[in-house]
């Protein structure tokens, strides 16, 4: 029993003294990795504060060649731009010298308060068999965002020698959605006022057809022709998965937080520009009419000789996330028809975070 007793007794003062051990290990790592990242984040430091004063020398020097300032002004501005850069430069590698000397110092300060919060490790002894680790360190720059959008507007069809005015659908009452997903990329390293804006998004494109008409197939054409009966609404929609890009201007306001930099649209006037392409995945015709009184409904999903492949322009122009958004098809709704249609929308777009 006396065995038994002193083998348990230096089982756990092993496994005490291993956790110890791996501990230690663990927060000797931890503070190695942040200061490797602080003496990265000072290189980055002074990257960014010449890219600023290139900036800023830049528009000085067009001040002075629009004769907005004269060459002496010019030349004071610049060497005071020069004196706060290297002033910025000298604090702020400060700042982080002082970190990187606490961090030496106290090892485990990092691993109770700084970025890396293991959340569960499985050891044995001395040897880590297993760990999840979420990595807080803020990363300095990030230079792409994503967001949600949505559109909403009305819709119908330009024609060939064919004003809105003499459209067969109601301007009113035709109409279009627009929802997916899209990510936002900075193109330039050091300004944010271009980005390039792409993502996937549905498309659902609806034309409330007038004067009790319907389409019809036949062959290979599609056309309108008068229901035999009085139609109460008349409906027909396409539904699309398109790529968009836009190339999007506009002014940012950048916030500088010591250990990471980050830009803010909020209230900033945009305006974007370029196009769509996709692939039209249904089309449906809904009718609604009376028979004997009794009010019936019927849905038609067919091909309708629709374009397959959807492609066509848009813009938009706006504050912070609200913009007014314009599109247009290049591609004709339908094929082999004498007369060419093509959507137009005009609407209301939020990008939203």
């Amino acid at each position: 029993m006396n065995t038994i007793i002193k083998c348990i007794v230096l089982a756990s003062l092993c496994l005490i003294i291993g956790k110890t051990q791996a501990q230690d290990t663990l927060q000797k790592n931890q503070a190695e990795l942040r200061i490797e990242r602080l003496i990265q984040f000072k290189d980055s430091i002074t990257q960014h504060e010449k890219a600023s004063l290139k900036s800023e020398v830049e528009t000085i020097h067009k001040r002075f060649e629009k004769g907005e300032i004269t060459k002496l002004q010019a030349d004071t501005l610049k060497q005071e731009m020069a004196e706060k850069r290297a002033l910025n430069i000298e604090n702020r590698l400060s700042i982080v010298d002082s970190q990187i000397a606490l961090i030496k110092r106290n090892p485990e300060y990092y691993a109770a308060k700084q970025a890396i919060d293991t959340n569960f490790v499985i050891s044995i002894g001395q040897k880590k068999i297993m760990s999840f680790a979420k990595d807080s360190t803020p990363k300095y720059d990030i230079r792409t965002s994503n967001k949600l959008l949505f559109a909403i507007g009305f819709n119908n069809t330009i024609m060939d020698s064919q004003s809105l005015e003499d459209s067969p659908y109601e301007i009113g009452g035709s109409g279009f959605v627009e929802l997916g997903w899209i990510w936002s990329t900075r193109v330039l390293k050091n300004s944010n006022f271009m980005r390039v804006n792409y993502g996937l998004a549905f498309q659902w494109n609806k034309l409330t057809i007038k004067d009790n008409q319907y389409f019809v197939e036949n062959g290979k054409e599609t056309a309108l022709e008068t229901y035999p009966l009085n139609l109460k609404k008349s409906k027909f929609r396409t539904t699309s998965l398109v790529v968009p890009v836009h190339f999007e201007f506009g002014p940012s306001k950048l916030k500088d937080y010591g250990d990471r930099i980050r830009y803010f649209n909020d209230n900033q006037f945009k305006i974007g520009l370029g196009g769509f392409a996709g692939l039209n995945l249904s089309t449906v015709q809904k009718l609604k009419y009376e028979v004997d009184g009794n009010s019936q409904k019927e849905k038609i999903r067919s091909d309708f000789n629709t374009n397959s492949l959807v492609y066509g322009i848009s813009g938009y122009v706006g504050v912070g996330d609200f913009s007014i958004y314009a599109k247009y098809n290049l591609n004709t709704v339908f094929k082999n028809q004498d007369v060419d249609q093509r959507n137009v929308s005009l609407g209301l777009r939020w990008a939203l975070d």
